[in-house]
């Protein structure tokens, strides 16, 4: 029996369907390399690139997505693996594909300790090249307290973005769930659905 997901259109012909006259493009800086929506304009205008949240265009719930950032935090040096507390309630559903890796830092390992150190990391570079800004920049505003990277280390996956007044509003989606069937592939599908539309952060 199929899956409900092998059912599904893939996300990069619902990408086409619902941007006609855009293609994902990836734009390189520094270290990062950054997803961006490209516009075809009329009447000889120049393509317009703006922020992407569409997130990779695979289908596979149980495979989860790629771990973006686990190289960065690796090469800080100041985290480890360590042995899970043990089997959570639940965790014999967890695809064997999901089980990941459970990092604790050697010390405070947040983007506002890195900003305030004066380094610029990985996720500040990926921040300045998605919104337009030097890194630098990006730095000095965590540093102050005035944006906000959320940037957890045991969330190699997700794509840094920042929260705060000299950036980009930001869109948070609550996809909520129903107590009456509530399936991996159904929760992920809304998940995908909100991100494709510009949700930035989901609940």
């Amino acid at each position: 029996m199929a899956s409900p997901a092998a059912s599904l259109p893939s996300l990069e012909s619902r990408f086409a369907e619902a941007f006609p006259n855009s293609t994902k493009v990836h734009v390189e800086g520094g270290r990062v390399r950054v997803p961006m929506r490209r516009i075809a304009l009329s009447d000889g205008e120049p393509p317009l690139q703006v922020y992407d949240t569409s997130g990779p265009h695979q289908t596979d719930a149980r495979a989860g997505l790629p771990p973006l950032r686990r190289e960065w935090t690796a090469a800080r040096g100041d985290v480890a693996e360590v042995a899970p507390a043990g089997a959570a309630h639940g965790s014999e559903q967890i695809p064997a594909s999901l089980h990941r890796p459970v990092m604790r830092g050697a010390g405070s390992v947040t983007q506002m300790h890195y900003a305030r150190k004066g380094e610029v990391t990985q996720e500040m570079e990926f921040v300045a090249l998605r919104e337009g800004f030097e890194p630098d920049f990006v730095r000095a505003e965590v540093a102050r307290g005035r944006a906000i990277i959320p940037a957890n280390i045991n969330h190699p996956e997700l794509e840094p973005m920042a929260i705060g007044r000299n950036f980009l509003v930001k869109i948070n989606a609550n996809i909520g769930n129903s107590a009456v069937s509530s399936s991996i592939d159904e929760e992920v599908e809304k998940l995908r659905w909100a991100t494709l539309w510009g949700a930035d952060t989901i609940m």
